[in-house]
């Protein structure tokens, strides 16, 4: 296995409360980690930092074997780095629009956004959904949704925040099939959550937070 992302001295801090205090993160390529700790504990907070959306101070970042920063973040990491949203935020256009965004914002061509966003939603089984308006969608098919918006992105990493919390039964189920596929893909994932079906996964490495500070759990 080699290293996808190396982060030494990871930190956020809000005035003089530190939100974010990591020693170390390794993430190695093609290996699924579930990141667990009590609301709070700062799995958010470590999920948004790497995905650039909240700044971050790192004194060693490497991704990908190239050494890189966290702020200012790396517009090229934003398509190698997926992030899903706890709750998906999509736009009240429609379900390809929202798929094509990302594609569109990180400079592919319009042919090359309709391509993917269609193998995208093919992979995700939503065809069904893309004539329904996003804010109809229930919160299992804006899921998927979410994630086939990232997955169309082709990123070697995902981060996902809690892809399975307050679903019915067979939105879970569907959307943790596409986890599933995504790890089989061989790509990386960080997932933060609380559900005993992906906690019960196998091959999977545990971390758990606490206090904004990180372990491997036992």
């Amino acid at each position: 296995m080699s290293h996808l992302l190396s982060c030494h001295s990871l930190k956020r801090q809000q005035g003089d409360r530190v939100l974010l205090s990591v020693d170390q993160l390794v993430l190695e390529l093609g290996q699924t980690y579930l990141l667990t700790g009590a609301n709070g504990a700062g799995k958010t907070t470590l999920l948004r930092a790497l995905a650039g959306l909240d700044s971050a101070r790192c004194a060693n970042f490497e991704f990908e074997g190239v050494q890189r920063s966290l702020s200012p973040y790396p517009r090229k990491l934003h398509r190698r780095i997926g992030f899903v949203h706890h709750h998906p935020i999509l736009f009240s256009t429609s379900v390809v629009a929202n798929i094509t965004f990302g594609l569109h914002a990180t400079g592919a061509s319009r042919p090359e956004a309709a391509q993917r966003a269609d193998a995208a939603i093919t992979w995700a089984g939503i065809r069904p959904l893309v004539d329904t308006p996003p804010q109809a969608l229930s919160a299992g098919e804006k899921q998927r949704v979410a994630l086939a918006r990232v997955h169309a992105m082709d990123p070697v990493l995902y981060l996902l925040d809690e892809p399975t919390a307050n679903l019915d039964e067979n939105g879970r189920d569907l959307v943790t099939r596409l986890i599933d596929a995504i790890s089989k893909e061989g790509r990386t994932l960080l997932i933060a959550c609380h559900d005993r079906e992906l906690l019960n996964l196998s091959g999977v490495t545990r971390l758990n937070m606490t206090a904004g500070r990180l372990e491997v759990a036992s």
